[in-house]
């Protein structure tokens, strides 16, 4: 059983494209390695940009630098 776990910032991805991706992890998993989608996990988790570092900094401010 295939267990996915996507980490994005929350920014304002909608139903529909978390949906997407859920259905495109899904077939991909079967497409490439023959998991069974009735039994693959995806689980989507949303992280607030001042929960998520990258080189020492939050993404909220590393967003505002213009980094």
């Amino acid at each position: 059983m295939p267990f996915v776990n996507i980490k994005i910032t929350k920014e304002g991805a909608t139903a529909e494209q978390k949906a997407q991706l859920i259905q495109g992890v899904t077939r991909l998993l079967a497409d490439i390695l023959g998991k069974n989608p009735e039994t693959t996990v995806v689980v989507i988790d949303e992280v607030e940009t001042d929960n998520w570092g990258i080189g020492g900094e939050t993404v909220t401010k590393r967003r505002k630098s213009g980094i």
